[in-house]
């Protein structure tokens, strides 16, 4: 196997402070929504990851990442909002982005539903993010939360102010909401939209589950994919090579819109131990792929 040598971008990293005083754990949400998902509690366990043997979770503070990402060679990340440690309070996501300005840039996690969600996201632009997340946890009626007049602003919002919308892929139902965000590319044609986790697909189906239903998001070139350690551990507990489920992924929605992730802050494992299985996930990918996959799309993707 040839690894690539070349400079990482890393689209999906979750920053979590160890101030406690500052930056509440507000734990928004139910400890056992992770839980009941279709993962099950052997893939994600309780918030916040505890999956695999032996799990290591690290919960990475923007100092400790400055230092792995200066450690592997990672140039750039996506900061992103841990949802179900701090909701959508973004103050210590922003901040810890302020701090390396040069190498992390955060995404914020917002309602779309709320009032004061416009006047957030613009807020926050000033202050340099680069994205808005769309954070579905708990929501029932995930098509009317993401299209209704209210959530419609956000978008719009987003889309105003160049910003990407990034959407959590739902435990359940990604091949029901792919209407939906497709809908939303056509409508914000110059809008990124990033899909984390490549939307769930249900890896165990033909195909890995990524088949003619997601015809559409292949159709639609601003529409983007994370393939991500949390991709990796859900296909490693169904049996499949995720080498072989990557090796799809590109196939189908092409090496420029498909960018890895670490899901530090969430997934198990130590950071050097989350690019070196990116590493061998994409071992059947040619060498300008792999250039893609660890630094040019999200660099892309995420900087614009």
């Amino acid at each position: 196997m040839t690894k690539y040598d070349g400079p990482i971008y890393d689209a999906h990293a979750h920053l979590v402070s160890d101030d406690l005083e500052r930056y509440p754990r507000t734990k928004p949400f139910k400890e056992g929504d992770a839980e009941t998902s279709f993962f099950g509690p052997g893939t994600v366990g309780r918030p916040g990851g505890m999956h695999g043997p032996d799990p290591v979770n690290e919960k990475p503070t923007a100092e400790q990442m400055h230092d792995w990402m200066a450690e592997q060679n990672v140039v750039g990340m996506a900061a992103v909002q841990k949802g179900l440690i701090y909701g959508t309070d973004n103050s210590y996501i922003v901040d810890a982005a302020d701090l390396y300005p040069g190498e992390m840039r955060a995404i914020i996690i917002v309602d779309p539903q709320a009032p004061e969600t416009p006047q957030m996201i613009r807020d926050y632009a000033e202050r340099g993010i680069i994205g808005i997340r769309f954070f579905g946890v708990g929501v029932k009626d995930r098509k009317a939360w993401l299209t209704n007049d209210a959530a419609m602003e956000a978008w719009t919002t987003a889309d105003e102010l160049g910003l990407i919308v990034d959407i959590e892929a739902p435990a359940h139902g990604s091949y029901e909401l792919a209407p939906v965000i497709e809908a939303m590319a056509d409508r914000l044609p110059k809008l990124r939209i990033a899909l984390d986790h490549v939307f769930l697909p249900d890896v165990t189906q033909p195909h890995f589950g990524i088949d003619e239903r997601f015809d559409g998001f292949a159709q639609r070139d601003n529409i983007t994919y994370k393939f991500t350690s949390l991709n990796m551990d859900f296909i490693r507990e169904k049996g499949i090579a995720p080498h072989e489920v990557l090796r799809r992924v590109v196939d189908f929605y092409g090496a420029d819109k498909v960018m890895w992730g670490s899901d530090i802050g969430t997934s198990s494992g130590t950071y050097a131990e989350m690019i070196e299985r990116a590493h061998e996930a994409a071992q059947l990918l040619t060498d300008e792929e792999k250039r893609h996959f660890f630094h040019d799309a999200g660099r892309r993707v995420m900087l614009g």
